[in-house]
């Protein structure tokens, strides 16, 4: 099959979670003998600002073994300065259309959301092609945008809602990452059309087990950074608006006379100005900026325990994706997210760690003292978290269940005409 994909991020802009997502996807599939083009941006995440070597020209092309990359001006602008960042995302969907135009025809084409615009240039690019569009949704929107408070204007958010659902309806398959994703999605659907709730499918994210290992404890990240006699306590990812960082000021509080207890905070993003206007007082916090792709095995492999923070009812809208490389990297997990959610599900059922309930510095506290208490206990966890990532979330999965749903597709959109 001759594929398209329409993404924000791809290699070698891995700093944001998807990049690498998009990128194991597209590599996968080629293993199954698939030509791909993709439509993407030039490297940006970083630094919210296009990388040096990258400027110059509006947009690239390279070509790979497998197919095409085509990478477009970004349109850069800050998480906090919503009305800039969705003009930004309109602007590069135009140019991101046009130049997918440029591509030829495709069989089958996914667009990845957010940005949710990107699901009109990918429904454009299916329709030139007759060809059938899959939605893949990475967090919904704009219900975490609501959900966050960065959009207030009622007359907005409806715009925004109508703009969601038209997507779903032109869409031929909504993919999602868990169970409560396709929930929020499929009330959505509730009641427009019967065949629409068919449209959506659960394809969890993977991660490559191959190149995200376990390392020893007592690796380079814990010399450089001088914990090499700590207990670390490490939360590793985006520093947004969507995180509980009250938690980890609760946990350094209570633990601010053991010296032998240390919380990394391994990431940038919109909320850590916030975040290092507190840590400053506190001797037992560390705010670490992002490492390089090829540190993350060792970045991810210096804690002894990793913390995923998603605030209440956050979870139907958004899957954290650093979930994966924590259980790849081999270490236990504790989780503060909305119960039944995937992450808490996967965390149980893994044997991987502990899940509590969002917001909630006291159970946040308890499970911590419990966890910390047991060192050979979360030793066994992070071996139960490697063995999920080894058995469940390989890319090869992700991919022939694609590969799946893309043949299923071809004939039905080519026999509707």
């Amino acid at each position: 099959m001759r594929l398209l994909l329409i993404c924000p991020h791809f290699r070698p802009d891995l700093y944001a979670a998807t990049g690498e997502v998009m990128t194991q996807l597209v590599e996968s599939l080629a293993e199954l003998d698939h030509n791909i083009d993709v439509v993407t941006s030039l490297p940006w995440y970083h630094r919210h600002d296009v990388e040096p070597e990258w400027r110059g020209r509006p947009w690239r092309t390279e070509t790979t073994e497998w197919g095409r990359i085509v990478r477009a001006w970004p349109f850069p602008t800050t998480k906090i300065n919503v009305p800039a960042r969705a003009a930004g995302f309109l602007a590069q969907t135009a140019l991101a259309s046009g130049l997918a135009a440029t591509l030829g025809r495709h069989d089958a084409v996914i667009g990845m959301s957010p940005p949710i615009f990107f699901g009109d240039a990918a429904w454009l690019a299916a329709r030139r092609s007759r060809a059938p569009f899959v939605f893949n949704t990475q967090d919904i929107f704009p219900d975490i945008a609501v959900q966050l408070g960065a959009l207030t204007n009622p007359r907005v958010i409806e715009l925004a809602r109508r703009h969601e659902l038209s997507v779903y309806r032109r869409a031929d398959a909504i993919t999602v990452l868990s169970e409560d994703q396709a929930d929020n999605v499929r009330a959505k659907l509730a009641g427009r059309n019967e065949t629409d709730a068919d449209k959506i499918r659960i394809i969890a994210n993977c991660i490559d087990v191959d190149r995200i290992t376990p390392v020893d404890w007592d690796n380079w990240y814990r010399r450089r950074h001088g914990l090499l006699d700590k207990t670390v306590v490490m939360y590793s990812g985006n520093v947004g608006l969507s995180q509980s960082f009250d938690l980890i000021r609760a946990g350094a509080e209570t633990w601010a006379a053991d010296e032998r207890v240390h919380f990394v905070i391994n990431g940038e993003g919109a909320a850590r100005d916030q975040v290092e206007a507190w840590a400053r007082d506190l001797d037992n916090v560390s705010i670490v900026d992002f490492g390089q792709r090829d540190e993350i095995p060792d970045i991810l492999g210096a804690a002894d325990l990793h913390l995923i923070l998603l605030k209440s009812g956050l979870a139907a809208s958004s899957t954290p994706s650093k979930l994966y490389g924590i259980l790849a990297a081999g270490r236990p997990i504790l989780a503060s997210i909305d119960t039944g959610s995937e992450v808490d599900v996967v965390v149980r059922r893994s044997g991987a760690g502990l899940s509590v309930a969002p917001d909630d510095p006291w159970a946040f506290v308890q499970a911590l003292e419990k966890l910390l208490a047991d060192p050979e206990e979360l030793r066994s966890m992070g071996k139960r978290a490697r063995g999920y990532a080894e058995t469940c979330l390989t890319p090869a999965a992700q991919a022939e269940a694609y590969d799946t749903l893309l043949r299923d597709l071809i004939p039905r959109r080519r026999s509707s005409g």
